[in-house]
């Protein structure tokens, strides 16, 4: 896939990733970037870079025949009267004009800009060291997906093995405060990295608050992704059948897929009878040859050396196989849910994806801000899927708010697939 090695499909963000906070050691790994130039002027003229690299990369050299000069006209003086914490909005809402995924504008206040420089690490190496200084992305993170509704913050996603995971709380908690101020994914964590927060949490939507208390974690990006979808892999016992189940947070990396192969040939879903694989938010970047996996046509080869060491190649799961997808389910992950329901590799259950396929190109900009940008258009089959998404063939709606922990997709999957297994 050319389009794939000039720029990398991710996920474009649709919710609030993980809670994230800074140490108060003046260890520079243990820090985020330094706060972004708060001069207006400073500030200004990373938007003269926003407004500039979109014309000269957007994807559409039209852009979407807008006059760019007049939206620039039309949105700098709303910049310049703008706050330090409002101008980042108005930059994206410049952006809006161009009705695209994969463009957007972060700064050190959203946790997803620790992701996504993460994710183009590679792309960025040179540039990153202005913002860490070993290069390496790190923060502090209680690993949780947050989304916004009616001006609250609800839990979607909860990361395995993490410390929100560890303290008890569930997908759908609205969150209120921490230590007694209102809640904030960035500054309600910073400076408490291994120290206790006291989390003001409301569960349904009549009960009163309760508090949970968190330890944030100082937490590198791919590694904590592969980490929680190695935590989740397990065994649910339904009905009698054993249907494994595995969430694939992110796709944007090979070791995902790997982990992936590992964990259904000799890991913790060698003896399941089925499998959930679970698309559902988080980030995309996943390539289509990854649903060879699921194509039962073709040998797996096996090898072994005289140390017994194993290696393994064509890897094939040949079993019932379902795929969660919802909202969340952007980009490259979007493509994988687009083969496994065309070519009937197995049912699609959930909510119609977000139908973000675009390719994303990443610029640090001279304030340690961040810019994704659409520079690639991409067709799967000859279909464009930017703006259209993909359907499931089993629709099943989940409300995230005060869910309390409950599922119906999930439970929707296993009930499906212990009926297939038992015939």
């Amino acid at each position: 896939m050319l389009w794939y090695a000039r720029a990398l499909v991710i996920l474009g963000i649709v919710l609030s990733l993980g809670s994230a906070s800074q140490a108060q050691t003046p260890d520079p790994q243990s820090q985020p970037p330094p706060a972004e130039e708060t001069r207006p002027e400073a500030k200004l003229a990373v938007f003269d870079e926003v407004w500039q690299s979109v014309r000269d990369h957007f994807y559409d050299r039209t852009l979407h025949h807008l006059d760019w000069t007049a939206i620039r006209d039309k949105y700098w003086p709303l910049a310049a009267a703008a706050a330090d914490e409002e101008r980042s909005a108005v930059i994206n809402r410049m952006l809006d004009e161009l009705a695209a995924s994969h463009t957007r504008y972060y700064t050190s206040a959203d946790p997803a800009y620790y992701q996504l420089l993460d994710i183009f690490a590679g792309p960025l190496r040179r540039e990153l060291r202005r913002a860490f200084p070993d290069g390496q992305v790190i923060y502090p993170s209680i690993g949780i997906f947050t989304q916004r509704s009616a001006d609250k913050t609800f839990i979607s996603g909860i990361l395995d093995g993490f410390p929100a995971a560890k303290a008890g709380l569930l997908v759908g908690d609205e969150l209120l405060a921490a230590d007694g101020t209102p809640y904030h994914p960035i500054q309600s964590l910073t400076a408490k990295v291994n120290q206790e927060v006291t989390l003001q949490v409301r569960r349904s939507l009549d009960a009163p608050p309760h508090e949970v208390v968190v330890v944030p974690q100082q937490t590198k990006p791919n590694e904590a992704f592969l980490k929680a979808m190695q935590e989740s892999a397990r065994v649910i016992h339904t009905h009698g059948v054993a249907v494994g189940y595995i969430h694939v947070w992110s796709y944007a990396g090979t070791q995902y897929q790997r982990l992936l192969e590992h964990e259904i040939f000799s890991g913790a879903l060698k003896e399941a009878e089925a499998l959930v694989l679970d698309l559902r938010d988080g980030w995309g970047g996943a390539q289509a040859h990854y649903l060879d996996i699921f194509n039962a046509q073709g040998p797996t080869v096996t090898m072994a050396d005289r140390r017994g060491d194993v290696s393994v190649a064509n890897v094939k799961w040949r079993k019932p196989v379902v795929m969660l997808i919802n909202g969340g389910t952007r980009s490259g992950k979007e493509i994988l849910a687009y083969g496994f329901k065309k070519y009937g590799m197995g049912e699609v259950i959930g909510t119609r994806t977000a139908g973000a396929v675009l390719a994303a190109r990443a610029f640090l900009l001279s304030d340690g801000s961040l810019l994704v940008l659409a520079v690639n258009n991409v067709f799967v089959d000859g279909e464009r899927l930017e703006g259209v998404g993909v359907t499931p063939t089993l629709e099943v709606p989940f409300t995230v708010e005060y869910a309390q922990g409950k599922d119906p997709q999930l439970e929707r999957a296993l009930e499906f697939l212990s009926r297939s297994v038992r015939g």
